[in-house]
């Protein structure tokens, strides 16, 4: 019944492992997304007049990285398994078994920007600006590693272009949902912001696109997503994953009317 989809092969997590250490898909798209992310980075400090140095980017990308680790596990265990961390709070610790959110992990990385700001003594939306075009990179490449891994996959259709995925204990050809979100979040959103670095834009406006544009192109993908087993939808119909972008649509409403009439305010 399913061999006129695409069977979609079953790959070890593990690339290689040496001793205890092990080399996973999904480690290795993060860290591909990473080098990317520094090298633009890079690239960005050096066209900016003394703006901004390589050493900043440094700190920057390293405070960006542990916001992204702890955001991401806590928001997880606090969004999507908060009755596991009431049943054992050492559950939240326990990262060997998997578990992160990109919407705990935004909040990460806005934690990180605000001290680094603070620190720099640099404008907080000036700072999300910078970063703004280098995190759908990272996404970009954490749904490749979601895609490989079999993990995340859509609800069950009848498109060509359907995978039955070995991970699937029912065997349906599913949405690859994970490579909507790559196209999207990733490719789309990257080359849109990207393309808008290089032009002068009113402070915070690259911020509140980023939160704009993932927030629509993630409670769209999530049409296509199979929700989680323990969660299901909420009023039938909305997934947490659209509960928690909805907020992030109207925060990037605000901050681009707030950067334009700060604009507006600085040329009178």
């Amino acid at each position: 019944m399913t061999t006129q989809y695409l069977q979609f092969p079953n790959i070890d997590p593990v690339i290689f492992s040496i001793g205890p250490l092990a080399i996973r898909w999904y480690g290795l798209m993060y860290l591909i997304g990473f080098i990317a992310a520094m090298y633009l980075a890079n690239k960005a400090a050096d066209r900016s007049e003394g703006l901004w140095t390589r050493e900043q980017v440094s700190d920057l990308l390293f405070y960006g990285f542990l916001g992204v680790i702890l955001g991401g596990r806590v928001g997880y265990v606090l969004f999507y398994q908060f009755d596991l961390f009431v049943a054992d709070p050492l559950y939240l610790f326990k990262i060997w078994q998997g578990g992160m959110s990109f919407h705990g992990g935004l909040l990460g990385v806005i934690t990180a920007i605000f001290i680094f700001a603070r620190k720099e003594g640099k404008h907080f939306l000036a700072v999300g600006d910078f970063v703004a075009p280098l995190v759908p990179i990272g996404l970009g490449m954490g749904r490749l590693g979601n895609f490989i891994n079999s993990e995340l996959w859509g609800r069950p259709t009848d498109v060509p272009w359907a995978v039955v995925f070995p991970t699937d204990p029912d065997q349906l050809p599913r949405h690859p949902s994970q490579l909507y979100e790559f196209a999207l979040e990733g490719v789309v959103l990257f080359g849109v912001l990207y393309f808008l670095s290089k032009k002068k834009q009113p402070v915070g406006l690259l911020s509140g696109l980023f939160l704009i544009g993932y927030g629509i192109f993630r409670m769209f993908v999530e049409l296509f997503r199979e929700p989680d087993d323990h969660l299901g939808y909420f009023f039938e119909y909305i997934s947490m994953g659209q509960i928690l972008s909805l907020p992030m649509v109207i925060v990037g409403l605000f901050i681009i009317i707030y950067g334009s009439n700060r604009q507006v305010q600085a040329k009178r």
